[in-house]
C-alpha cells in the first residue's frame, strides 16, 4: 500500500500584502480546468486589488488552441473589474507553449501593465522583479 500524491493542474499562491501571484499549471490541463482558477481567484478573499503575476506553463503537458486562449482572454477581462493586473511573466519553455503564450500576450493586451513570455524562469523572475520595482506599467 502507498500514498499517491494528488498534482491539481492548475495551482496558485497569492501574496496578498505584495500583490503577487505565482500560478502553475501542471500536466494535462483543460479550459475549463483553467476557467475554474479564474472563477477561485473571483470568490478568493486572499485576492487583493492589484495582482503581478507569475505564470509557470513549464510543467503543462497540453497545448492550448487558440479559441481556448480567446476564452482565458474573458475570463482575465471579466475579472479585471475586481483586479486590477499588473506585469505578467509567462514561463513556457516547450516551443509550441512558448508560441501559444505569445498568442495570448496579444490576445491579452491592455488587461495586463506588461506582459512578457520567457524560456527561463530565472529570466521570467529577474523580469518581474525589475518591472514590479518600477512600478508595472
Amino acid at each position: 500500500m502507498y500514498n499517491r500524491l494528488l498534482v491539481m493542474p492548475v495551482t496558485y499562491q497569492i501574496d496578498r500584502d505584495g500583490g503577487f501571484i505565482e500560478t502553475h499549471c501542471t500536466g494535462a490541463v483543460t479550459l475549463d480546468e483553467v476557467l475554474d482558477h479564474f472563477h477561485e481567484l473571483e470568490t478568493d478573499p486572499k485576492t487583493p486589488n492589484r495582482l503581478d503575476v507569475l505564470l509557470d506553463l513549464d510543467g503543462m503537458t497540453t497545448v492550448p488552441e487558440s479559441q481556448d486562449l480567446r476564452e482565458v482572454t474573458q475570463a482575465v477581462k471579466r475579472l479585471t473589474g475586481q483586479v486590477t493586473f499588473g506585469s505578467c511573466a509567462i514561463v513556457a519553455s516547450r516551443d509550441v507553449v512558448f508560441g501559444m503564450s505569445r498568442m495570448f500576450e496579444v490576445f491579452a493586451e491592455g488587461l495586463f501593465g506588461r506582459t512578457h513570455v520567457f524560456r527561463e524562469r530565472r529570466d521570467a523572475e529577474r523580469w518581474l522583479a525589475t518591472a514590479r520595482s518600477a512600478g508595472g506599467a
